[in-house]
């Protein structure tokens, strides 16, 4: 296979494991986690660093699940921080402790992204799964006592975008650096839940303005990011900068992903980090080129003026949704299949709400 021009990552999502005290009814990891048996030992997780700095990734984003569950995540800060990069806890913020965040910080933590699911306690822990919301409230103010800078990341659906303007007002409390609103991704455990998560039109109109608004409010005091729902937009948003081109993701068992949801297009044949180095599998595996540049789009693709722009769209949603991962991504209005988005979209609403499908966790 020919290998197409690629230039370095710039960063990686390491998901470091599956286990997570959260249940989220949105959650974007596979219906099948990886349990820990099965997740990479240490010595294997120091070299995926180890090679990911030398393929030129500056940027190492530790997730999972809950990167907290791992007693070793001291120890990958410390190497991934020594390696040059700058080094990102993406966390539920529970097991967070003063003492814990203090050493992290000692080794190298440069940042953390903080998850949030409601304004308040009861909606929160309800979408939670679980009583977490007082421990994001202390998470967040250690966090801020130690000096780092705080994202504050929160999923927006049906069940919450009630609450975007106490939202933000949390966030503001919190002293968040940094919000990113994002309304939900179908993958996943999250397409079991999308009758029941899916936000209206309306809800949708009543939340533009309030987020214009502490945008412009917020300026230079609070970054804040809107990931759009796109089912309802007349374009897709750009997907990762297109697919294999910046970014790459290491799941806990190994398997490397040209995206985190890439698990979903089940025709990919993924290459595994123990058996193949990091810098084969980003230049030369069938999985990154896979839908690399523009060869691979259709003619609706190819020809449109926006290709540079939005890259096609999400390979992930066009293979969920039309079974082909090269299909033109069915939310645009300009694919030949965007009736299949219509049609989710003009569905007569339940008559009896849909209880959310609380997610399973790894043990």
């Amino acid at each position: 296979m020919a290998v197409k021009p690629a230039e370095p990552p710039l960063g990686m999502l390491a998901e470091l494991t599956h286990r997570c005290p959260l249940h989220c009814s949105y959650c974007s990891n596979p219906i099948e986690l990886v349990t820990r048996e099965r997740e990479l030992d240490t010595g294997q997780w120091l070299s995926v660093l180890s090679q990911a700095r030398e393929l030129g990734v500056l940027q190492v984003h530790l997730s999972g699940g809950e990167p907290l569950a791992r007693p070793d995540l001291p120890e990958l800060v410390s190497h991934a921080s020594e390696l040059g990069c700058y080094v990102n806890l993406v966390t539920s913020g529970l097991g967070l402790t003063e003492k814990r965040l203090d050493d992290l910080a000692d080794r190298g933590l440069a940042h953390i992204q903080l998850s949030v699911q409601g304004a308040d306690a009861e909606r929160a822990d309800r979408l939670a799964g679980t009583r977490a919301h007082e421990h994001k409230l202390t998470a967040a103010a250690l966090i801020k006592r130690a000096g780092l800078p705080l994202s504050v990341n929160v999923v927006l659906h049906k069940q919450n975008h009630d609450q975007l303007a106490g939202i933000i007002a949390l966030a503001e409390r919190m002293g968040a650096d940094r919000l990113e609103l994002a309304n939900t991704q179908y993958y996943g455990w999250a397409l079991k839940n999308r009758t029941a998560l899916m936000p209206t039109r309306e809800q949708l109109a009543a939340a533009e303005p309030v987020v214009r608004a502490a945008t412009e409010r917020l300026r230079g005091a609070m970054e804040v990011i809107y990931v759009v729902a796109d089912y309802y937009e007349p374009y897709p948003k750009p997907c990762m900068y297109g697919w294999g081109a910046r970014q790459l993701t290491v799941a806990p068992d190994g398997d490397v992903l040209p995206c985190p949801a890439a698990t979903a297009i089940t025709t990919l044949e993924l290459d595994n980090v123990t058996r193949k180095p990091l810098h084969d599998i980003w230049y030369r595996s069938s999985s990154f080129n896979a839908y690399r540049g523009e060869d691979w789009m259709s003619e609706t693709c190819r020809s449109c003026d926006r290709r540079g722009a939005d890259h096609g769209g999400c390979r992930c949603q066009a293979f969920l949704l039309t079974g082909d991962a090269a299909a033109t991504d069915p939310v645009c209005s300009r694919s030949p299949d965007r009736e299949l988005v219509d049609l989710i979209l003009a569905a007569p609403p339940p008559a009896v709400e849909p209880e959310l499908v609380m997610r399973r966790v790894a043990r």
